[in-house]
């Protein structure tokens, strides 16, 4: 079986991040890049299966800058056989549509059994991709998935929905997301990352994938204006004077919270 899963690079969620009020990108000098971490429970899921079925093969994909070659081979030492990496200057700023089809041609190219994606990254949390991907290859697509089973012939999950719980399952190929409900991934140790020095790390362009990312004819998202988050502004104070239950009131009723 072959598994591919999708990994993101994005700005650590522990240091300041910050669009380029010019360009509208997010400044990648301003945090240090990590693998995302939903993107490395997806990485689990896929590495627990191949630790029991002799023959699986775990295939790393990522849409990312040319200078993400640390994050790639951080997934390859946690036991990932392979990557390849998607890396134009055209991708710069590119749409979930546009990021989606770059992901599906490097799927149909890379050829797959299953794909594993998290359920939104921790950058732009659109969390569109998985089910855009799966319209795009024409196969099953689960989503939000908080339980995982693989078989060789098919994988099932649960997700949360209003009262209660829906349990889902479709046949191979399929598209898979995850939450964070999935355990946390493995430490990549010493042997492994000396191993992902080694294991292949093939980089494609979008020439090589045959999509033009200026296609007419392709729905695109343009975005027109960017600016700094407003300060936050001071709270309303109520003081007490024996009407203070009466102000509050009168407040949730203004602003429509009750």
């Amino acid at each position: 079986m072959k598994i591919v899963v999708l990994v993101k690079e994005v700005p650590d969620t522990y240091g300041d991040r910050k669009l380029n009020l010019e360009t509208g990108l997010a400044d990648r000098a301003a945090s240090d890049a990590v693998v995302d971490e939903i993107g490395e429970r997806a990485l689990e899921v896929a590495l627990s299966f191949a630790d029991k079925n002799e023959g699986t093969d775990v295939v790393v994909l990522t849409v990312a800058p040319e200078g993400a070659g640390g994050t790639i081979r951080k997934a390859l030492g946690m036991g990932a056989h392979s990557a390849v990496h998607v890396v134009d200057e055209a991708l710069l700023g590119a749409d979930l549509g546009l990021t989606a089809e770059v992901l599906a041609k490097a799927l149909t190219r890379a050829g797959f059994d299953l794909v594993i994606a998290g359920n939104a990254s921790t950058d732009g949390t659109g969390g569109a991709v998985p089910a855009m991907l799966a319209e795009h290859l024409r196969v099953p697509g689960l989503t939000g998935l908080s339980e995982v089973e693989i078989t060789a012939a098919g994988v099932s999950g649960t997700r949360p929905v209003d009262g209660g719980v829906q349990k889902v399952s479709a046949d191979l190929p399929a598209v898979i997301s995850i939450t964070e409900a999935l355990p946390e991934a493995r430490f990549a140790n010493f042997k492994g990352i000396m191993a992902a020095k080694k294991k292949p790390l093939e980089v494609v362009t979008l020439a090589d994938l045959g999509v033009d990312p200026e296609d007419p004819a392709a729905a695109r998202s343009i975005m027109l204006t960017v600016a700094e988050k407003p300060a936050r502004s001071a709270g309303v104070k109520i003081v007490d004077e024996g009407d203070a239950g009466t102000q509050l009131a009168n407040y949730l009723i203004e602003n429509r919270l009750v």
